[in-house]
């Protein structure tokens, strides 16, 4: 996104990628673009009409149940674009790479150019080395790099979370009955310490994510877990007999019917409202600037946002001397770390809900879902909003 932007803007870019090929992995799941942010930067990059080709608005059906499948919040979907306050179409993470990585001129990618290192203004890469570029931007994930060079402190923390992303590949056939269950859109199961979530793809499977609290930070080992992370079989016999053997049939069948991949990972986060002292002709975004979990669905929406305040921040100094390029950026950096402080701590809250309080999901919908009210509200209409949810919730039940 940052690359198609300074591009429209006439500045001479170079993004370096390290996978071989766009299609040299699988992306994972769908993501959910918001109104404000990441639809915001495929509209500024002029892309908004060709992921409306691969948008789905029907996926924005979303349900909160429990382990037992009680369900506890249900958003149906809206086709009705501009009738939503906001909207949150769902696209394959797939896609929206092709869409990015098409958006450019041949060339401005270099594929296959994984980092190892920085030295002074030098990219260092397994097989070459380049330098002579004004300002160098991380958007080199959770382990970035170039992060490293510029606060080699900061350093992302274990969540304590292991996950294991799974799929069902041609779900309308081979599991039907989960098909109609997650309704084109999202189900999201939780109990204290484990969570699954359930997602449509473009392609007909099903993207699935089976999430529990393990202590260790190493538990992928073997001899730690007791069964190859890697091998779906013995992942699934293990989670089925373990985290996953009180949860009821529909959503054991989740587990029982995956194909393909079978990805262990575990979620890292950087401290909330971490931050560095500017480096000059350096900066962050994304993960690389403000890593956490996927809890809040607001990572990929911050990242674009980054990228469209930093191309605005260089685009409007491209002409300048180097010192004012430098402002911008000091000053682009302030403002993003006052706004993505603010979804970290919404991100590690929701985090403490759903896998570290017992009872949950029933006793934390009041306050996760507060949660989310109070960080889209004004603040002067956030008690208002804040006592309308727990006034639901109370009525309904579902305070513990």
């Amino acid at each position: 996104m940052l690359a198609r932007l300074l591009h429209l803007g006439g500045v001479d870019v170079t993004v370096f990628e390290g996978e071989a090929s766009p299609n040299f992995r699988s992306q994972g799941g769908t993501l959910d673009l918001h109104t404000a942010t990441g639809l915001a930067a495929l509209k500024e990059a002029g892309l908004f009409d060709k992921f409306l080709k691969h948008a789905r608005y029907d996926g924005q059906y979303m349900a909160i149940v429990d382990k037992d499948l009680e369900y506890y919040l249900v958003r149906n979907a809206d086709n009705k674009l501009a009738t939503n306050v906001e909207e949150r179409p769902e696209v394959d993470r797939s896609k929206l790479r092709e869409i990015l990585s098409l958006s450019l001129p041949e060339g401005m990618i270099k594929w296959g150019h994984h980092i190892k290192s920085i030295d002074g203004r030098k990219l260092v890469f397994e097989h070459t080395t380049e330098d002579g570029f004004d300002v160098i931007v991380g958007a080199d994930g959770a382990w970035s790099k170039v992060r490293k060079e510029i606060a080699p402190e900061l350093v992302p923390e274990y969540t304590r979370i292991a996950l294991h992303e799974l799929e069902i590949p041609d779900a309308e056939n081979t599991a039907p009955d989960l098909c109609k269950l997650v309704n084109r859109g999202s189900i999201f199961a939780s109990t204290e310490g484990a969570r699954m979530s359930i997602q449509q793809m473009g392609d007909g499977s099903l993207s699935i994510y089976a999430a529990y609290v393990n202590e260790a930070e190493d538990w992928m080992k073997p001899e730690k877990c007791g069964y190859d992370a890697r091998n779906l079989r013995e992942t699934m016999t293990a989670l089925l007999n373990s985290t996953f053997a009180d949860w009821c049939p529909q959503l054991r069948e989740a587990l029982e019917r995956t194909q393909g991949r079978c990805n262990p990972r575990s979620l890292y986060m950087l401290p909330v409202g971490s931050t560095w002292t500017h480096k000059p002709g350096f900066t962050l975004i994304g993960d690389a600037a403000h890593l956490m979990t996927p809890y809040a669905g607001e990572g990929v929406n911050q990242a674009l946002e980054d990228a469209m305040l930093l191309a605005k921040a260089i685009n409007g100094t491209a002409s300048k001397d180097s010192s004012e390029l430098d402002q911008a950026i000091v000053e682009f950096e302030r403002i993003m770390h006052a706004r993505a402080s603010k979804v970290q701590e919404l991100t590690y809250g929701l985090l403490q809900d759903w896998m570290f309080t017992p009872g949950a999901p029933k006793t934390v919908m009041a306050k996760s879902m507060s949660r989310h009210v109070r960080h889209r509200l004004p603040w002067a209409l956030r008690p208002l909003g804040t006592a309308a949810v727990y006034g639901y919730y109370f009525w309904r039940g579902y305070m513990g």
